[in-house]
């Protein structure tokens, strides 16, 4: 099986498959691919947080052009797989020199289906883009080709808690992930100064609480698969007894008292209300904080860019060094001058792309005094313990392609120029490292609506008054 996610987040969510049971957990270009039966297909798209999709390959061959692939593809058995009576629709993704237009490839395989089925029944199963009865993913690479049923329908950040948004949040499964990156997980209290819709702080209640993010879906795209188990998810949709009660607190406040409305309703939509304490409050109001927590914040950038940016990224950068000291601080930032601003220096960079924008994730770490004086100490604050990726990649990389060998060194000599004389010192060029282009992910957040009731009535227990330091 392959679970989707995005690019930089491979690591977290190889360690969420591992901890769910899954086994030969392998990563890749974001995606990671893994092994396991029908519980574990079930428990992936329940459980995981940083996941899109959950595809399951059943056809591999290779193509060497368009009319090979059709012929190929008419040929699977397809009636094992679904009747003239269902709908289905298709998901391709081509990187490849003969494969160049998706929306061809894509025309080429429904053809081949609907033939497949009209020769032998003389009827055809019909397209449907909006809740198929299958969803069916072509991965091209090369002349590689791989056909999946898509497991999950709707993408995996469509969760089914989000009442409302703001301009351009933060996708449900990148907040997700970079909580994880942070390494938190409800031993701290936790602030997000710039809230907006609330994104980090439902999903970092679900975190510290230890709720799975698909319990408010309202369903599956293997609820309609022919061997459907209803009662093994619903043996897993049931079972909370991996829920756990969260202790500190997690605070979110923004300049805008639209956004905090908004977040009020998405947090009492998930059932974490008495978790998240939500207050109106300029980022240049902030004068104390919680001791000892965690900052994690999406300051504006790209969409939600307006007036000084610059001012802006100063102010939140002589709080970070005034109010919250002893924190530990990450901001996923637009890479750009504006970052300068903030005048930290980050303990650790990571980068990311949310939506169609390159971003760096930064932590700071908030210490009193300056960095020269911590440097004298022999201190650093340096990330030595980051993982985001699994750290024998490069091995087994080596090991597949062989051990280099050393090139023998070379000496050189001055020879001068024609004329014998010595020629002028060479002054060393600087290269600098071509930086790689992240392409943009299809997964674009677009989420309505809540599923408000399923097996677990127990979600829909009245939540507790707010306790709300400002209110909007």
């Amino acid at each position: 099986m392959v679970a989707k996610t995005f690019q930089g987040l491979e690591g977290v969510l190889a360690d969420e498959l591992a901890a769910l049971g899954a086994e030969n957990v392998e990563q890749g270009t974001r995606m990671v691919a893994f092994t396991g039966d029908k519980e574990m297909l079930y428990r992936a798209n329940f459980c995981l947080r940083t996941a899109l999709r959950i595809l399951k390959p059943f056809h591999k061959f290779q193509a060497i052009d368009i009319d090979d692939l059709y012929r190929q593809v008419k040929a699977y058995n397809w009636q094992a797989m679904m009747t003239a009576e269902q709908t289905f629709a298709i998901d391709v993704t081509a990187n490849s020199e003969e494969f160049r237009h998706s929306r061809f490839v894509t025309y080429r395989v429904k053809d081949a289906i609907a033939d497949h089925f009209n020769e032998a029944l003389g009827r055809r199963p019909s397209i449907r883009v909006t809740n198929p009865d299958l969803r069916i993913d072509v991965h091209i690479s090369g002349n590689q080709v791989t056909l999946s049923l898509d497991s999950s329908g709707e993408p995996l950040y469509r969760r089914g808690w989000r009442e409302g948004q703001t301009d351009a949040p933060i996708n449900e499964v990148l907040a997700a992930g970079i909580i994880l990156l942070s390494g938190w997980n409800g031993q701290t209290d936790l602030v997000d100064p710039m809230c907006g819709s609330g994104t980090f702080l439902v999903e970092a209640a679900l975190i510290a609480a230890n709720i799975n993010p698909g319990v408010f879906r309202k369903g599956f795209a293997f609820q309609n698969w022919a061997d459907y188990d209803d009662e093994m998810f619903n043996q897993i949709y049931n079972d909370d007894s991996g829920e756990r009660e969260f202790t500190h607190k997690i605070y979110g406040y923004d300049i805008d008292g639209k956004a905090i409305a908004i977040s009020r309703a998405n947090v009492k939509s998930a059932g974490v209300a008495r978790y998240v304490e939500l207050g109106l409050r300029d980022i240049a109001e902030w004068t104390e904080a919680p001791a000892g927590g965690t900052l994690i914040t999406n300051p504006p950038y790209g969409e939600r860019l307006k007036g000084d940016i610059g001012a802006l990224y100063q102010t939140l950068g002589q709080k970070l060094k005034h109010v919250f000291t002893g924190y530990n601080a990450w901001l996923i930032v637009n890479r750009d001058e504006h970052n300068d601003h903030i005048g930290l220096k980050p303990s650790l960079t990571y980068r990311l792309l949310n939506g169609a924008i390159e971003c760096e994730l930064r932590q700071y770490v908030i210490f009193e005094g300056r960095y020269s004086d911590l440097r004298s100490r022999g201190e650093s604050i340096k990330n030595e313990g980051f993982r985001a990726s699994d750290p024998n990649r490069g091995r087994q990389r080596r090991e597949h392609m062989g051990e280099r060998k050393p090139r023998p060194r070379r000496e050189f000599s001055d020879r001068g120029d024609s004329a014998g004389r010595p020629s002028e010192p060479r002054h060393p060029r600087n290269f600098s490292p071509r930086e790689p282009q992240l392409g943009v992910d299809k997964e674009v957040p677009i989420i309505r609506g809540r599923r408000k009731s399923w097996k677990r009535r127990d979600l829909d227990i009245p939540t507790p008054p707010e306790n709300n330091s400002t209110d909007e």
